[in-house]
């Protein structure tokens, strides 16, 4: 889709939660399979380290102590990806189905996905993109049946992702 230019001095756009779209290619599926209602868990975050160093300088009157000073220290550490959970209304595809049982049978090794996320502004034109990599279900689930319900059933697989990043426009 086209991108449009933002002009001098514009204010950038809030965007919603409501236009947005994932793309997702299992195994010779159809585009369908890619329509989710909702898509959660979108987080990527460092590890804090703590250190906690003595030094030479002693605490107390003129620094003429017995004890050195302790300096407190956070260092950013290992970068992670949550896990992403996509739902959509049930249908007769059983795509995602059979991806999470070849995980569940020990062919993960080769069903590691990659995929994007992709927000539109009002005006239908993409104005942010995520990528997340190395994904594999984790979990699958249906929402509870009722016989006097009228509610959608819900289909919702949680996905575990190696990486998790927001591609420049």
């Amino acid at each position: 889709m086209a991108k449009k230019k933002k002009k001098t001095g514009e204010l950038p756009e809030i965007l919603s939660n409501s236009k947005f779209y994932v793309e997702l290619s299992l195994d010779d599926s159809e585009e369908i399979d890619a329509f989710f209602m909702e898509c959660s868990g979108m987080n990527r975050e460092l590890d804090v380290i703590e250190l906690a160093e003595v030094t030479p300088n002693k605490w107390g009157k003129g620094g003429k102590g017995t004890y050195g000073r302790i300096r407190h220290t956070k260092l950013p550490g290992n970068v992670k990806s949550s896990n992403i959970t996509l739902k959509r209304g049930l249908c007769n595809s059983t795509t995602i189905w059979d991806w999470f049982t070849a995980v569940a049978v020990g062919r993960w090794f080769e069903k590691f996905r990659d995929g994007d996320i992709t927000i539109y502004d009002q005006g239908h034109i993409e104005q942010a993109r995520f990528r997340f990599t190395g994904a594999w279900p984790s979990s699958y689930t249906i929402g509870d049946l009722s016989a006097g319900g009228s509610e959608l059933e819900i289909e919702e697989v949680e996905l575990v992702v190696a990486q998790f990043y927001r591609v420049s426009n």
